[in-house]
């Protein structure tokens, strides 16, 4: 073929390997195996290589009626987590030629607007955090294959989920806590109903529940450190006796009982011992430093994509919790005496 601005096509590629285009077909659709010979499959990836040939994604997006395009659901970007989140999952499905649109739900949580004219039109698949679930009806999400991240196994809407071991990660909070010998125990919790942080509440009350003598108090907050300062500020200061340790939900969380504790005249960890989850960048801002549960949101993103690519490939998804590691810093010590 003279070579020249003319792209080069399937049957150039054909004529110069001397096979038939069904069996170019084959060989760079990575469908020839035991179809044509090893040989023939080595001189086709040959001249594809020498043709500087190319094949037209567009065109065979539009005959298999596939965009290769993904969504990737989330509540609004108000941390850096779902950013990891993102990073990961576009990295997989870039090695497999898939692109991922992010949709923050604009609320945070609960219904959103269409981000296409259809939803299913636009896109092959639906990555979706529990968080952001109600998203999913608005845009026809629900309708699509669908992996869901961070949710119920047994009332997944999803073909697949994938989590990572949050209920693990509590009782390392609370074996530390416990360990350090607290027993008064306030939980901040998100007050968002989703099953994420229903798991932190249930683990939390059975691990502190099995030790006797423990009490448990649970304030509900906003993710956000005003929220979560007026309403640490509110239970620390209620009558009877104060917790020596505040277990978090979110390192926000834990930014605002900071707060908090500094208004009413409390030292971290001298007076109060306090916890977070997430292990975001604001948990070393912090001083002290703050004692959390590290996600690695990357790998989080990562495990998702690959769960999505295997059932739009009608494959079973890889099985198993993510684990994730307590990492303790200077925001926990033992109660004192008083």
């Amino acid at each position: 073929m003279a070579r020249g601005s003319t792209r080069p096509t399937s049957r150039d590629v054909a004529q110069a390997a001397g096979v038939s285009q069904a069996a170019v077909s084959l060989v760079l659709g990575d469908k020839w195996r035991g179809r044509v010979s090893e040989t023939t499959a080595e001189r086709v990836r040959e001249a594809a290589r020498e043709l500087g040939y190319r094949p037209n994604l567009a065109a065979r997006n539009l005959r298999l009626g596939r965009t290769r395009t993904v969504l990737l659901v989330v509540p609004a970007l108000t941390t850096e987590f779902f950013a990891g989140v993102y990073t990961g999952a576009a990295r997989v499905a870039a090695e497999h030629g898939f692109g991922v649109v992010l949709y923050p739900s604009p609320e945070g949580v609960g219904p959103a607007r269409d981000p296409f004219a259809s939803a299913q039109a636009a896109l092959d698949g639906v990555l979706a955090s529990s968080m952001a679930a109600d998203a999913l009806t608005a845009i026809r999400g629900d309708q699509l294959p669908l992996v869901m991240l961070d949710s119920d196994p047994s009332g997944s809407l999803g073909a697949a989920t994938v989590n990572l071991d949050i209920a693990d990660g509590v009782r390392q909070v609370a074996d530390h806590l416990l360990g350090l010998g607290h027993r008064r125990f306030l939980h901040l919790a998100a007050d968002i109903p989703s099953w994420t942080f229903e798991v932190r509440a249930r683990e939390l009350a059975a691990r502190v529940g099995a030790v006797a003598g423990t009490s448990l108090r649970t304030a509900p907050a906003p993710i956000s450190i005003d929220g979560a300062l007026a309403a640490a500020e509110a239970a620390l200061s209620a009558p009877g006796p104060r917790p020596t340790a505040v277990v978090c939900d979110d390192d926000k969380l834990a930014a605002g009982v900071y707060k908090a504790l500094r208004r009413l005249g409390l030292r971290v960890p001298d007076d109060v011992s306090v916890t977070g989850l997430d292990d975001l960048a604001l948990a070393t801002a912090l001083d002290p430093e703050l004692t959390t549960v590290r996600l690695d949101a990357e790998l989080f993103g990562e495990r998702g994509m690959r769960a999505l690519l295997a059932v739009l490939e009608g494959r079973t998804p890889d099985g198993g919790d993510i684990p994730v590691e307590l990492v303790v810093r200077a925001s926990t010590a033992p109660p004192n005496a008083s």
